[in-house]
């Protein structure tokens, strides 16, 4: 026994000497430009980015690097340093380290202080051959350790309803009403973007069960419902499917329900008669998660579902990691940036692309039906926002506009629209946009339709388009360009079921059949926006690009896309998930978001249900502070005065309110394009160590200094409110009431009033009350200042509707308000544009119980006008 124990000992020191042995100097190259490390089971790469990002790759003989499509920017790369030792080597940045672990083969990822911001799990690395139709490709897995009290935020769109994502399973596909976005934004300090471009499964579970149908347990269902060929009446059968599962030991578990269809038509589970999701949506995803907690044993498990649907049930218990695996890869790739929020995002940007500024008039109110029938219609429902005074900047044509002609036609029906050119002209003279839908899909029978045919530019066994064909995506520009854009210089383009609906890239080739639709299956909408964009740059060059987009991609903010979350119903717990699916978005830097105010599937009885009119008012109050405010509905007549004079006056307060605060959201969207910031801010960004604050799944940020906490439950007198932590505290937008951070507080609520909060210390700049964005009147700004601390705010202008900003045309001016003296500093104008207010009066207001409350402008503590020159005002406060 000694002789075979001192055996071992040299054995293991063997080891040891041949480990170390390993990791000579030679074991790892420095390019100037990435450190090179060999492993035994491939290549890692470390890439830096900018100075405070990191590329991680690790490839195998044989990987084929795709196209690069998220990092365009031409950033220099920047200095780093290595150090080695006999147990790492670190890889140092000025805002982030990466130290590699020699026995471990992990990396660890520090702030410039050695704080550990992330690190990889020991053995967490995976990758191994595999095949799709045919052609080579990887499976990839990469596992990371989370501590306890990490909260984790993005990922994109889903409609769980979960806005802190740690440990909850979920399968990154595009579909209507979900956005695939596989980027996590973490409270620790970094974000990690997974550079995959198609289906990624974010926490996934290896415990897996095929549930089985319940005999003679069904109902039928009669439903109006849209589909890629128009509306329609559906009849479905809803159907009961159980199992049994095994657990091991007491604990929270993640169950992912796959329905086994490409679109779900309901998300129904049950855990031993206890049920834990019910969703019911014309639409819904494939998939959808939830974390719950269970005991060790045997459960019964229930779904309910459409009769097509073959569901599975997947699970795991929650522990302290998280991983990401995409079944087709050509490496393992991700990178990390270290920062706060608006770091992480900015950094992200500055690789990938900024978003350019988005026209003035977007940020108005869009309004959409679905649908006008004729132009008669659209243009008399027009004229009427104007004769009500209802703020209003752009008007929506939905889709079949295109009638006789076939789906997506790129033309007017005639006989409906019988002088589209007069219709956008009548519009502009009433200073309202046109925007139409478009789509990717066409009908091979059109006119256009039979060219895309014949060229074979669609997608196999499938009406779209195969923009990941260079000639075909050329092809749909020209036409659209001819067909549409000159024709009749529309304003704004709304780029419908760009996922495409139903993820129909699995098991079609594309690129004129030479790779697999797996490879490219997530970014389908980055080629449409992209085609559209750029090509809107090139024909239409003096107008700011808007598109409104069904689906979207990490670096697709940089093509002026904007998303909306698709054809949701209109119930409290459909408003809860949306919120929360926007924030989701928020997190991953593709900024621009809204949704159908109101709900796009309507209760028949709209127009007199008091219940629904309760619901879309509060819809419609939170649209009032996301980056976009739009109301739609199917079937519907979505304009405000039909639903009576209750809710018309609410509505109208609520544009009034946002007309008012374009200042403030222009500026702030200016720093959106500039400095990668977030307009519309899940909590994490401004409060990432406030543990109760980044519990809340519906409150947010809007810019810097409003607090909006959105009304998500009827008939109530009272709503909750978490302010956040701030030291100088909270003042209520409506009362004036000073309140302390760090509390929950019960705020009183009435139908036309939502709590809103303002960060003491902040300055919002407010303008006056406007029927259009552009509306020129020499009516005063009023200078909200919210006392208890020193306060900055930037205001931006410009054009508003071109690029001449980016050549300089613009122009910004400080407000710097000092607390302890009450007095306002004016800094100096910089820079001009063509048709700048040299003059603006500017009413001061320090906001008391007594002055500067609600949506109307009150009576200031001084009045001044500003030249463009440094000037101070003394603002006491009224006592």
């Amino acid at each position: 026994m000694k002789i075979i124990s001192k055996g071992i000992v040299l054995l293991l020191l063997w080891s040891i000497l041949l480990l170390h042995a390993s990791w000579t100097s030679g074991s790892y190259k420095d390019t100037g430009k990435e450190l090179i490390i060999d492993l035994p089971e491939g290549k890692l790469s470390l890439i830096p980015l900018n100075q405070n990002s990191v590329r991680v790759q690790f490839s195998q003989q044989g990987s084929t690097r795709l196209e690069e499509l998220i990092y365009t920017e031409n950033v220099q790369s920047p200095k780093y340093t290595i150090k080695e030792t006999s147990e790492e080597i670190t890889f140092r940045l000025q805002r982030l380290s990466v130290v590699f672990d020699k026995h471990k083969e992990t990396l660890t990822f520090k702030d410039p202080n050695g704080r550990v911001l992330l690190q990889e799990k020991a053995g967490g690395r995976f990758m191994e051959s595999s095949a799709i139709q045919g052609t080579p490709t990887y499976r990839v897995e990469q596992q990371f350790l989370s501590p306890k009290d990490e909260y984790l935020y993005g990922t994109g769109q889903f409609q769980d309803g979960y806005l802190n994502i740690r440990g909850l399973s979920r399968r990154l596909t595009q579909v209507n009403t979900q956005i695939a976005i596989p980027f996590v934004l973490s409270s620790k300090g970094y974000g990690l973007l997974w550079n995959n471009y198609g289906l990624t499964d974010f926490n996934p579970s290896d415990q897996s069960i095929q549930l089985a149908p319940i005999p003679n347990k069904s109902e039928t269902l009669t439903v109006d419902a849209t589909s890629t060929s128009g509306n329609k009446r559906e009849v479905r059968q809803i159907n009961a499917f159980t199992a049994s599962i095994e657990i091991p030991e007491d604990g929270h578990y993640s169950l992912l329900l796959d329905v086994g269809q490409r679109m779900a038509r309901k998300h129904y589970l049950s855990v031993d008669g206890q049920n834990v999701i019910d969703v019911n949506n014309i639409w819904l995803p494939p998939t959808t998660s939830i974390i719950i907690e269970m005991q060790k044993g045997k459960h019964e498990i229930e779904v309910q579902g459409d009769q097509k649907d073959q569901p599975i049930l997947y699970w795991h218990k929650v522990t302290d990691q998280t991983a990401f695996r995409s079944p087709v890869a050509q490496a393992l790739d991700y990178t990390v940036f270290a920062g706060t929020a608006d770091e992480v995002i900015g950094s992200y940007r500055e690789l990938t692309g900024p978003a350019p500024m988005m026209p003035l008039w977007s940020l108005g109110y869009i309004h959409c039906r679905e649908r006008y029938n004729t132009q008669q219609e659209l243009l008399e429902n027009a004229r009427e926002f104007r004769q009500r005074k209802l703020p209003i900047d752009v008007i929506v044509q939905d889709w079949q506009y295109w009638g006789k002609h076939g789906w997506n036609a790129m033309r007017f029906d005639e006989e409906r629209y019988p002088d589209p050119v007069g219709m956008v002209r009548e519009l502009h003279d009433m200073n309202i946009r046109l925007m139409v839908s478009v789509w990717s899909k066409i009908d091979p029978n059109s006119e256009v339709g039979k060219q895309v045919s014949a060229k074979g530019y669609y997608i196999p066994e499938s009406e779209w388009v195969d923009f990941f064909n260079p000639e075909a995506a050329a092809f749909y520009w020209s036409n659209f360009s001819k067909k549409l854009l000159k024709a009749y210089h529309i304003d704004a383009w709304w780029q419908d079921a760009t996922e495409p609906e139903n993820d129909d890239l699995q098991n079609r080739r594309i690129n004129n059949g030479r790779m697999p639709g797996e490879l490219l299956r997530n970014v389908y909408p980055m080629y449409v926006n992209k085609t559209v964009y750029e090509g809107l740059r090139k024909d239409d060059p003096d107008r700011r690009a808007l598109i409104l987009t069904r689906s979207g991609f990490s670096g697709m903010q940089r093509y002026a896309a904007a998303t909306w979350s698709g054809d949701v119903g209109h119930d409290w717990e459909t408003l809860r998930r949306q919120i929360a699916g926007g924030l989701s978005q928020m997190a991953t830097g593709l900024p621009w978001w809204t949704y159908d105010a109101g709900g796009f599937f309507r209760p028949s009885n709209q127009y007199i249900d008091t219940e629904f009119h309760e619901q879309f008012l509060r819809w419609l109050q939170a649209a009032t502070f996301f980056p976009l405010l739009r109301v739609h509905g199917y079937m519907s007549q979505t304009e405000p005065w039909r639903y009576g004079k209750e809710v018309e006056r609410i509505t109208t307060q609520y544009l009034n309110l946002r007309y008012r605060m374009l200042p403030y959201i222009y500026s702030q969207s200016a720093a959106v394009s500039f400095v990668g910031s977030t307009l519309m801010r899940p909590l994490v960004m401004d409060f990432p160590t406030d543990h109760q604050a980044l519990e809340q799944r519906h409150e947010f940020m809007f810019g810097p200094s409003l607090l909006v906490a959105p009304v998500t439950e009827g008939q109530v007198k009272q709503w909750n409110v978490y302010l956040p932590k701030h030291t100088e505290g909270w003042i209520d937008f409506w009362s004036g009431e000073n309140m302390n951070g760090g509390q929950s507080v019960k705020v009183n609520v009435t139908l036309g009033k939502m709590p809103l909060f303002v960060k003491a210390g902040s300055i919002l700049p407010l303008g006056p009350e406007k029927q259009y964005t552009s509306e020129n009147t020499d009516k005063p700004w009023e200078i909200r200042i919210y006392p208890g601390a020193d306060a900055t705010f930037t205001v931006y202008e410009d054009e508003g509707d071109n690029y001449n900003y980016e050549k300089g045309k613009s122009a910004t001016f400080q407000l710097k308000w000092k607390d302890t003296e009450k007095i306002l500093e004016i800094s100096d104008r910089k820079g001009s544009f063509t048709g700048m207010k040299k003059d603006l009066i500017l009413n001061i207001t320090v906001v008391s119980p007594q002055q500067g409350i609600g949506v109307k402008a009150s009576t200031p503590t001084q009045t001044v006008t500003y030249s463009g020159k440094l000037m101070q005002v003394c603002s006491a406060q009224n006592e």
